[in-house]
């Protein structure tokens, strides 16, 4: 009987930067880590979320019970700096689970991980992932995800957070249910999108890569245009061209707009928080859909001939 021998394959061979290739790659391939960590329905809220005005993590996700979890990916060496980060985030955006994927955690770092888990509050779990990546002669390579710290209790109870997990997808889809039954008497923007359990719905904007988009959160709402052509220098041409006409488009639009170029990401948002209230604030729905598509009216209206005019 022939035994093939399982091999070790250079991550960057397979992603060639974390942020431009893996990043997207872990959003997209989400359930991989969900199992690592035992959460069902783990999904992602947001890629490069914006935390104050000059950070941004590498994957903001909702845990089964709708809270957050904070996602630090990184090649190489683990670092304080990462470390920081993954603080800083779990603190600004008072999220629940921390996690750090690394190509090469230190023991140093695999120790103060273990010291959070031990000294922290019983609902906060952090967790040190060791990425590699295998392969068995000629097969494709295989990504492997394995805990190297994380807390020592489960940071879960199983039936009651599928029920909480159920009820928070049951909460979306009724929420984009009502958003597009209102939202489709007045613009076609969205006439072909269907309800969801996720976070966001999206509607093409006219141009490869850019989509128009509406973002429920737990607390928060808000609309944007994403540009993400898989080109980080197109997404950064376009974003450019776009922010030229910045006076323009807001004076049409009639408000302020956050503008973020994410320098350091592939991606570019032109966004507008609508609303300091969102999925779980239900009472209040009626009068935060209408203030989004009140602002998607106004924010497609002013950007669409822009859009058109794109080189």
């Amino acid at each position: 009987m022939k035994v093939s021998r399982l091999k070790r394959v250079p991550i960057r061979s397979i992603w060639h930067k974390e942020e431009k290739d893996f990043t997207p790659w872990l959003e997209e391939n989400i359930d991989l880590l969900s199992e690592v960590l035992g959460m069902k329905d783990l999904s992602i809220a947001e890629r490069e979320a914006r935390v104050g005005e000059r950070f941004e993590v590498d994957l903001l996700a909702e845990g089964p019970n709708g809270d957050y979890v904070v996602i630090e990916n990184q090649f190489g060496k683990s670092n304080h700096d990462h470390l920081g980060k993954l603080l800083t985030y779990l603190a600004n955006l008072e999220a629940k689970t921390a996690v750090w994927i690394c190509e090469d955690p230190q023991p140093e770092h695999v120790e103060a991980i273990n010291w959070l888990n031990k000294n922290s509050p019983r609902d906060v779990a952090f967790y040190m992932i060791k990425l590699e990546v295998f392969q068995i002669e000629n097969s494709p390579p295989a990504p492997h995800l394995s805990i190297v710290a994380g807390p020592s209790e489960q940071i879960k109870r199983a039936g009651a957070l599928k029920v909480e997990s159920a009820e928070r997808h049951s909460k979306r889809l009724e929420f984009w249910k009502q958003l597009l039954e209102k939202s489709n008497a007045k613009t076609a923007l969205f006439s072909n999108v269907s309800p969801s359990k996720e976070c966001s719905i999206g509607a093409g904007a006219g141009k490869s890569g850019l989509s128009f988009k509406y973002v429920i959160l737990k607390n928060s709402a808000r609309i944007e245009l994403y540009i993400d052509t898989g080109d980080r220098d197109e997404n950064k041409r376009i974003y450019d061209q776009l922010h030229s006409k910045r006076q323009e488009i807001e004076s049409n639009f009639g408000e302020k707009l956050e503008w973020q170029r994410l320098d350091d990401k592939r991606a570019c948002r032109i966004a507008k928080t609508v609303e300091n209230k969102g999925l779980w604030d239900k009472d209040d729905w009626p009068a935060i859909q209408d203030k989004m598509i009140d602002a998607m009216m106004r924010f497609e209206k002013a950007l669409s001939k822009h859009i058109q005019q794109l080189r």
